[in-house]
């Protein structure tokens, strides 16, 4: 078994934050990487680097198209939806978001030491303000405050 060393402690730093923030998404995933460390599966790495965002990101998709695949969501809510302002404000941050999305993808790619300051305010924002690391859940809250600045409350 290797050492802790700097990744190890932190790896237990962000497990002990996600632990007292009430995260224990980011807790687990931190304890899965720290185990892979222990047991120099490090080698899996880039792979995880490479392939466990699409994967995530694969993963949420389904979890939100699931009321479609359920018949919960049809055609007779997609009109109501779209026709509400609340629907509107939802589809346009939709666009906005996927559109950032892309652009922050660029942005890393170009410049990936940008990805420290995000990791860090992310696990920040997570243990100490009630944050959760998932787009799809931004970009509803940036409805939210759309809809609270044009009115229209909860």
């Amino acid at each position: 078994m290797a050492s802790l060393g700097q990744a190890g402690i932190l790896l237990l730093v962000i497990i002990l934050l996600g632990l007292v923030g009430h995260n224990y998404i980011v807790a687990a995933a931190a304890g899965v990487l720290l185990v892979l460390h222990l047991l120099h599966g490090d080698v899996l790495f880039p792979i995880l680097e490479k392939n466990a965002l699409n994967v995530g990101i694969g993963i949420i998709t389904l979890a939100i198209l699931i009321p479609f695949a359920s018949g919960e969501i049809g055609w007779p809510e997609i009109y109501r939806t779209m026709a509400s302002p609340t629907g509107l404000v939802a589809l346009a941050m939709g666009i906005f978001v996927a559109y950032l999305g892309g652009r922050g993808v660029e942005f890393l790619t170009s410049q990936p030491q940008v990805m420290v300051g995000l990791m860090v305010g992310t696990i920040l924002g997570v243990a100490f303000f009630r944050g959760v690391p998932v787009g799809p859940l931004i970009a509803a809250g940036m409805v939210a405050l759309v809809m609270g600045l044009l009115g229209y409350g909860r």
